[in-house]
């Protein structure tokens, strides 16, 4: 009798091409593709620069490994959730919103590391990882989930819905003011409310929550419950030259690193504020001071224009849905990355409080970089599967 010979089983490379040809299909957005890998490359560049000591090389080439690691794993990622068709995702949004919310809690448990003033960060045999980035992500699904399904006979979200949605936002935020990590939580608000402003739910709901918003900040501010340096910086922001060698330092020497760049910028790796690391933080919250130094008024332009690029493209995805779950995806997408992008640019332009929180697609970072692919990865599936985007 003879026997038929088993087939080996697929190997790495296959599966690995498999998922890449099911990750992309021929509506993929590839401009919008395009503009992240250059915003990406960018990144690198600026990276490298940031951290370049000319008498320990091995250093910079140490974070560029790292940071050509990480978004390697946010590749991986984003081809991973454009894989599977977006409408699976409302079967996971509560398992992600819950991992976000316990990684958060974990944070304030022995588990958790500080840095930089904040307690935001999660160690696990040896990795570090922010649950604040995935709460971002899980976020913008559950509120995806409540306010772009409406019931039958409904053609907006609720009271009930948006109550609902509002205890969603509430867990995650507070755990995260509790760290506390203001930038983070600045972003999660911003994106809930834009969420909020555009899935078609009553102005006065928009306009109460921006109310109370403003009433919080000034009781927040009355009591005294803002940290020293987080008061610090709210200070500076409004009066930048008030102590320019104390709490106004940081932000006085990124507006000189990127005014210093001129039209064209001194190029890569030759500035002075950059090589004399005048300016805290550069590879990470303030690598646009590189871009604005080395690269001058046209290479920051480049980056500004690339995000808007890749803003408009998901907007444009937005609004060619048919499905209200996967137009509140898109717009969660465009309001959390934009409204990020805005403040880290304009904390260096002195145009918005200082807040440590990166450049997305640009900044060195770990959760940060998967979790910025990842919520790419939702807008291009849903661009790929809905029958009306153009």
């Amino acid at each position: 009798m003879t026997t038929i010979p088993s087939p080996h089983p697929p190997s790495l490379a296959d599966r690995a091409g498999r998922l890449v040809a099911s990750a992309a299909p021929r509506r993929f957005d590839w401009p919008m593709l395009l503009a992240v890998a250059a915003l990406s490359l960018i990144g690198v560049l600026l990276v490298a620069s940031a951290t370049y000591d000319p008498a320990d090389p091995a250093r910079a080439l140490g974070h560029v490994e790292r940071h050509l690691m990480h978004l390697l794993l946010g590749a991986v990622a984003l081809l991973a959730v454009a894989a599977v068709d977006y409408r699976v995702s409302r079967a996971y949004a509560p398992f992600v919103y819950l991992a976000a919310v316990v990684g958060l809690a974990l944070v304030l448990t022995p588990l958790g590391e500080t840095i930089n003033g904040s307690r935001s960060w999660l160690v696990l045999g040896g990795l570090q990882m922010q649950p604040g980035e995935l709460a971002k992500l899980g976020m913008v699904l559950a509120v995806a989930m409540l306010l772009g399904e409406p019931r039958d006979g409904e053609f907006a979200p609720t009271t009930r819905d948006v109550l609902v949605s509002l205890a969603v936002l509430g867990a995650p935020l507070g755990l995260i003011l509790a760290q506390p990590d203001l930038g983070t939580a600045m972003v999660l608000a911003g994106t809930y409310l834009g969420m909020l402003a555009l899935s078609g739910a009553p102005v006065r709901w928009v306009a109460g929550l921006v109310g109370c918003g403003l009433l919080s900040a000034f009781c927040v501010w009355w009591f005294g419950l803002l940290k020293d340096y987080q008061l610090d910086r709210f200070t500076t922001f409004m009066n930048p030259s008030a102590d320019p060698r104390g709490t106004g330092y940081n932000a006085n020497q990124s507006m000189i690193a990127v005014g210093s760049g001129g039209l064209n910028g001194t190029g890569l790796f030759q500035g002075e504020h950059t090589r004399g690391r005048f300016v805290p933080e550069q590879h990470t919250d303030f690598v646009f001071t590189v871009a604005g130094e080395e690269l001058g008024f046209v290479g920051g332009a480049v980056v500004i224009g690339l995000i808007a690029f890749v803003l408009w493209r998901i907007l444009r995805v937005a609004g060619n849905c048919e499905d209200p779950y996967a137009r509140m995806l898109c717009i969660g997408a465009a309001t959390w990355l934009g409204f990020q992008s805005f403040i880290n640019i304009g904390m260096t332009l002195g145009v918005a409080p200082i807040t440590g929180i990166p450049l997305p697609f640009v900044s060195y970072g770990g959760t940060a970089a998967v979790a910025n692919l990842a919520v790419l990865g939702l807008v291009l599936n849903v661009r790929a599967r809905e029958r009306r985007s153009g």
